[in-house]
């Protein structure tokens, strides 16, 4: 697509939400700025008859199913964030995680079939209308010839092509926002575009995330919080997908906190265990977890589907993570600005201790309160203040695990309204702080480096005796050596007995 036919599209966006009154709805005059407040009544003037049909949260919803795949992503990140927007708005976009118009059964049933290598009746003892419908595939409720109950997922058709025009207008708006709004330029725009866009052309393959779910079900089985059903190999391709069926009830069905015998606190502790465990412990984690994907059985069981986005963290960004959360826990707000300032988060010309001091502004009048005491729109624009006030830019390679922890939260405030995401992520970060950075890593390290040494110093000795005919005599050089040898073992031995015994 041109840059001239991506531009009438973005143009035509925009008028779908001006049409709906979307974009600047009339039911937020009160609390807007004066400045946006005309700019909407102007764009009102342009509004059409669904302006005044529904709830706000309705009318973004119909526009942004309208808009296709990406917009309809954004409306679900949206839609687990009632602490924020409001829970009327939050219910009127879920919809758009799983109850968006499905395509015939029949096509689907065909796009299954053209993937296996045997004839449908030979797979299937029963194949179902779609139970849940979203903007890139639907799942059918399935019955194998062994009598095993499975879910099939199935690409939209047609959806590649319009997934590759959203991305075309996604990329040009990113383009223009950088190139004219100067103060979005630290948003890295045209970076999280591109991350997006890469995210959703690696969703259009099956067999991709087929991989991915069979890569997460190894490493939810290490913990309890969160498990994955087994991949069916015999059904997977380019646009199908077949797992075993997930127990329990969809969490974006209305009756589903309502199961008999459900902890609700244990449950958001177990998500938000389940999430940090994985990017962690291991630097892969599933990057889409709302309500729609998410299984739960009482009294706390949670399986997730849809493994089609999934994040990951090096090294690194792992421990830079996990330095962050823990000055978090510890109220060590110096220890949090400095590991901003280790991975550059915060540029160099800044003061620790003001950014430090900053944080503390943010966190101290949270301590202690239950998340629903917590304005969170409040808090998040504080935070914002402060990453304009350093010249913090976004991170893109951060952006997948900053929109799944947003997620994460919203999802667990739905489930316990009073859940305290610090309880819930202390065992896990604690657990990661203890094994990489206290006196058993460190050991490790010591043995690692003596390692090191040892193969150095062997390396040295090996041709000492051919030397020894022009230096020394071999007796007394190789004598050197090894005891050059058993002094570092020595040494490294006694260092490591002083950690273990003092840790």
């Amino acid at each position: 697509m041109s840059d001239i036919a991506a531009f009438g599209r973005l143009l035509g966006a925009g008028w779908v939400l001006v049409r709906a009154d979307a974009l600047v709805p009339r039911e937020l005059d009160p609390v807007l700025p004066p400045g946006v407040k005309v700019a909407g009544g102007v764009l009102r003037i342009f509004a059409g008859p669904q302006a005044r049909q529904g709830r706000p949260g309705e009318r973004l919803a119909r526009s942004l199913e309208r808009l296709g795949p990406v917009a309809i992503k954004l409306g679900q990140v949206l839609s687990t964030r009632a602490d924020i927007f409001g829970r009327p708005f939050a219910d009127d976009l879920s919809r758009l995680k799983d109850q968006l118009a499905p395509f015939p059964t029949d096509q689907a049933r065909a796009i299954v079939a053209a993937a296996l290598d045997k004839p449908f009746e030979a797979v299937f003892a029963d194949f179902g209308d779609p139970i849940g419908a979203a903007s890139l595939a639907q799942a059918h409720a399935a019955t194998l010839i062994d009598g095993r109950k499975v879910a099939v997922k199935v690409l939209r058709p047609g959806v590649e092509r319009r997934v590759a025009q959203d991305i075309e207008v996604l990329g040009l708006a990113a383009r223009l926002i950088e190139r004219h709004i100067p103060p979005a330029r630290r948003l890295e725009p045209t970076a999280v575009a591109e991350t997006i866009s890469r995210s959703l052309r690696l969703e259009l393959d099956l067999r991709l995330e087929a991989a991915g779910a069979s890569e997460m079900a190894e490493i939810m089985a290490a913990d309890p919080y969160m498990r994955a059903p087994k991949v069916i190999w015999d059904a997977v391709g380019r646009r199908t997908l077949m797992l075993e069926w997930a127990p329990g009830i969809a969490l974006s069905d209305p009756a589903a906190l309502s199961t008999p015998g459900l902890d609700r606190p244990a449950l958001a502790n177990n998500l938000i265990r389940a999430f940090l465990a994985q990017a962690m412990d291991h630097g892969v984690f599933h990057a889409d977890l709302h309500e729609g994907n998410l299984f739960i059985a009482a009294p706390a069981q949670i399986t997730a589907v849809d493994f089609g986005i999934i994040g990951r963290l090096d090294a690194v960004a792992r421990r830079h993570l996990a330095e962050i959360l823990w000055g978090f826990l510890q109220r060590d707000y110096r220890r949090v600005a400095q590991a901003h300032f280790d991975a550059g988060y915060v540029p160099q010309r800044h003061s620790v201790e003001a950014f430090a001091q900053a944080l503390r502004a943010v966190g101290e009048p949270h301590v202690g309160r239950p998340a629903n005491e917590i304005s969170m729109g409040r808090l998040l624009g504080q935070l914002f203040e402060i990453t304009a006030l350093f010249d913090m830019r976004l991170r893109p390679e951060l952006i997948l695990l900053q929109k799944t922890m947003v997620t994460v939260e919203g999802v667990a405030r739905t489930i316990d309204p009073a859940h305290d995401r610090w309880a819930a992520a202390e065992p896990i970060v604690r657990r990661w702080i203890t094994r990489e950075l206290g006196p058993a890593a460190r050991a490790r390290e010591l043995a690692s480096d003596a390692g090191k040494v040892l193969k150095a110093l062997a390396r040295l000795a090996d041709p000492l005796p051919q030397a020894a005919v022009i230096i020394e005599p071999p007796r007394r050089s190789s004598a050197f050596a090894w005891f050059a040898v058993g002094a570092v073992v020595s040494g490294l031995a006694f260092v490591l007995a002083s950690l273990m015994a003092h840790p």
